[in-house]
This record gives C-alpha cells, sequence and structure tokens, in this order.
C-alpha cells in the first residue's frame, strides 16, 4: 500500500511521465473489449478507453498478459500487478477480494442456440413421445367406450354392432364419432346398457377432448414454448454451459447451474453447433463479436438478458488508485471520443 500511495504523490507533482515508476496493469484476452495485436499489444474497447486516461498517468505502464481469469484476478488480489483494465464484471464474491472502478460499460448476460425452422420443429415434435403419449391416450379411451357398447349391442343389434371381434371396430367407429359430434347416425345403441354408456361417453367426451386436443396441440408446439427462456429458472430444461471461473459462472452456480464447462467463448459455440449442449451461456457483446468472427450459421442470441453486467476496472482491496482514477473515468465516460466509439462499435456489431 505504501508503494500505490508514493505512486499517486508522484502522479499529483510531475507533469510528464516519470521514468522510474511503472504501473503494471493485467490483462487477459477478451474480444472485442481486450485484444492482442501480431506485435503482443494491447487493443479493443476497454483499451481505447484506457488510452483516454492513461495520457494523465504520469508513470512508465506496462502490460502483463494472463491466459486464465482467474489467474489474472487473484495477481490483482494479491498486488502482482497495480489493477486490470480487462471488463470485469463486479460480483458478490468478487468484491471480498477486490475493488471495482466506476463502471465504464453496461451489458447483459445471455444466451445463445441453435436456430431451426418451425417445420422441422413440427416435424420432430410430431414424432415426439409427448405426442405420441397424447394420441396414444386419446384412442384408449376411444377404445374403452366402444368396447362397452359393443358388449351391451353384440346381441341386441348384430346388424350394427357384428358380435364376432369385428364387432369391437364398430364400436370403436361408434366412439370416435359421437366424441368428435359428428353424428352419422350409421350406429346408435339401443339396448339400456349400452344407452347410459352412450349417455356417459356424450358428457366425458366434452371434458376429454378439450383437454386432450390441448395437450396434442402442446406437443406439437412444445419446442417454441420450451424455448421461451424468462429467466435462470427457465433454463434448467436444457443442457447449458460457460466459462468457469468468470462472473457468469459464479452467477450461474448460485442455482445449481451450468451442466458443462469450456475454457473459450469458441469451444461453447462449437458445442452448440454439434449440439453437445443446448445453450452457451455469456456476456452479450462477446457473443456477439464472437459470431461475427467465426463460422456458426445455425446459432443465435436470444434479445432478452438474464441479468445485467457493470464493466469496471479492477484493484486490489483498498488501493488509492480507486479513488484516483474513478473522476477520469467519469469524464471519459462523457467525452465525445468514447462515445464515438461506442456509435463505431455498435455499428460493426450490427453489419
Amino acid at each position: 500500500m505504501r508503494k500505490l500511495f508514493f505512486f499517486l504523490f508522484i502522479l499529483s507533482f510531475l507533469p510528464g511521465r516519470a521514468a522510474d515508476t511503472t504501473l503494471v496493469i493485467g490483462l487477459k484476452e477478451t474480444p472485442p473489449f481486450i485484444k492482442k495485436t501480431a506485435s503482443g499489444r494491447p487493443a479493443g474497447l476497454s483499451f481505447e478507453f484506457w488510452e483516454m486516461i492513461d495520457e494523465t498517468v504520469s508513470a512508465k505502464v506496462q502490460y502483463r498478459w494472463f491466459d486464465n481469469l482467474e489467474e489474472m484476478l487473484k495477481a490483482v488480489a494479491v498486488e502482482e500487478v497495480a489493477m486490470s483494465i480487462n471488463p470485469v464484471t463486479v460480483t458478490e464474491q468478487r468484491m471480498d477480494s477486490l475493488d471495482f472502478s466506476q463502471p465504464y460499460f453496461i451489458s447483459g448476460t445471455t444466451i445463445a442456440r441453435r436456430s431451426e425452422s418451425t417445420w422441422i420443429i413440427f416435424l420432430k415434435n410430431f414424432f415426439s413421445k409427448r405426442f405420441l403419449s397424447a394420441v396414444a391416450i386419446l384412442l384408449g379411451v376411444i377404445l374403452v367406450f366402444g368396447f362397452l357398447v359393443w358388449l351391451f349391442e353384440r346381441k341386441a343389434s348384430s346388424e350394427q354392432f357384428r358380435s364376432s371381434h369385428h364387432g369391437i371396430f364398430d364400436g370403436f367407429w361408434w366412439s370416435a364419432v359421437t366424441m368428435t359430434t359428428v353424428g352419422y347416425g350409421d350406429k346408435s345403441p339401443e339396448t339400456t346398457g349400452g344407452r347410459v354408456v352412450a349417455f356417459v361417453w356424450m358428457f366425458l367426451a366434452i371434458l376429454l377432448i378439450s383437454g386432450l386436443t390441448a395437450g396434442i396441440a402442446s406437443a406439437l408446439t412444445v419446442s417454441s414454448i420450451e424455448s421461451k427462456i424468462e429467466n435462470v429458472e427457465d433454463l434448467r430444461r436444457f443442457k447449458t454451459a460457460t466459462i468457469d471461473g468468470t462472473g457468469t459462472a459464479e452467477y450461474l452456480g448460485l442455482y445449481g447451474l451450468p451442466d458443462r464447462y469450456y475454457p473459450t467463448v469458441e469451444a461453447g459455440l462449437k458445442a452448440v453447433q454439434s449440439q453437445e449442449i443446448d445453450i452457451f451461456i455469456y456476456d452479450r457483446p462477446v457473443l456477439r463479436y464472437s459470431l461475427q468472427q467465426g463460422e456458426y450459421p445455425d446459432i443465435i442470441i436470444e434479445e432478452r438478458n438474464l441479468k445485467t453486467d457493470y464493466y469496471s476496472f479492477a484493484y486490489p482491496k483498498g488501493s488509492a488508485l480507486r479513488s484516483h482514477f474513478d473522476p477520469k473515468i467519469v469524464r471519459a465516460l462523457k467525452s465525445d471520443s468514447w462515445n464515438y466509439i461506442l456509435r463505431k462499435a455498435q455499428k460493426m456489431g450490427e453489419e
């Protein structure tokens, strides 16, 4: 901490950069916010924002790259590096060991999934277990009441309900016609027992046909209904994944999710493409950038966010750099330069 206060003392009084003072900043490649150029220099939205503040730093700035986000944040926490300008999501768990700057970017956590045409969904659901079960139940109920009528009518009305096993089909036909209220009139029970069965069936069919029809319709459209994800609890119906050690992983962990972890966004999107998982969950701008850069023709991003994310710089706990840089961050956020950068990034994302 003394080193940091001494560093701030130098910043306050020296107009130019101090050659003997170095500010080490941790970085982890996270396109489009932090990218590593061929020469090893940083680039990206977060770096462009930092450059607007960097001009006011009276010290030599050195960048240290990390392969893993957890490793980088740990280095910040133990003061191996002075800070990180990565787009770090502020979470309750991270606040126990880190301090965060004024947020400089507001984003959201969303999902990436495969897109299928309406006809493919319909045909898939037409042969689904749920649809076939609904049809089987309906046919079973029709058969039961048709069989009961046949038992009563097979001797008294043998011309309508044949006494042989073929008469069971006659009863099934009568039951189906009665349930659908078609009313052909080619078959009608004449015995008291048969009419009692018919009376019960006519009223019961009104209730059953509405419920079973709704069940069949639901089975045929189940994919479109289930694909509507309103909150995190809805994700339990799917095989989900994200990147371990991220703010998204911490958030999903509160709900006992996800089912899998992948090391990179690209690996997660490939898993969705190959149907290893149903949904990959991560930060919207990072997902959108990765989809633009890769070959994922069947993957789309949901419009709804599961939660709102605030990106900030990360400092060691109790770091004086936070109070030093926050006013500069606020001024940079209000500048025309930053608004221009955001508009340019948004336009690129829509192309």
